[in-house]
């Protein structure tokens, strides 16, 4: 996290968070969702704009973590930013190396694989102690090629049950939603 930003939170730490606000896709590009597209429906159905200024995305890469209950954020400042997933909390990004094969994040981290899982869909993803990730598009075929050399064996898997077996939430805004209204209803007598 950037000395700035715990600055921000040390100065500031009441701030309350932002959901719905921010979205990661499936290929790991980031979107800006304001009211409007919040008001079209839920992501990825309503994406809204595709953020492009190079520093912002680096600046939420480094600031992009998640809490105990597994909700993905970008730490702005004092402000969480809670994230909403297309796909997973990562976007794996794969190379081949001489007999070997590197795993970076769409953030930049270099990870060890400790899983391979193929969903119903044919989707590829890695797992990681970084966390679940969707194996970006364009490295599927260098990603076969690490399973057809025995290096990963895929595990069938069904996509709506990973976030609960790798104890990620997929949009923290429903949640957050959910949590309000039943907090909010009135108790049974």
């Amino acid at each position: 996290m950037d000395d700035i930003v715990k600055q921000a939170l040390a100065k500031w730490p009441n701030v309350p968070h932002c959901y719905g606000w921010l979205g990661l896709d499936a290929r790991g590009n980031w979107y800006m969702r304001d009211d409007r597209t919040q008001a079209e429906g839920a992501f990825p159905a309503a994406k809204g704009s595709m953020l492009r200024h190079d520093k912002l995305i680096d600046f939420i890469h480094r600031n992009y973590e998640h809490d105990d209950e597994g909700q993905w954020f970008f730490q702005n400042g004092p402000q969480r930013v809670y994230v909403e997933l297309e796909a997973a909390p990562m976007v794996w990004r794969v190379a081949e190396e001489g007999e070997g094969f590197t795993v970076t994040s769409h953030t930049g981290q270099a990870v060890e694989v400790s899983d391979c899982l193929l969903d119903e869909s044919g989707r590829l993803y890695l797992a990681a102690p970084l966390g679940l990730g969707l194996v970006h598009t364009q490295d599927v075929g260098i990603a076969a090629e690490a399973v057809e050399r025995g290096l990963w064996t895929p595990e069938a898997a069904r996509a709506g049950e990973l976030p609960q077996r790798f104890g990620h939430v997929m949009s923290p805004a429903a949640r957050h939603a959910d949590q309000a209204a039943a907090s909010a209803a009135p108790a049974k007598q």
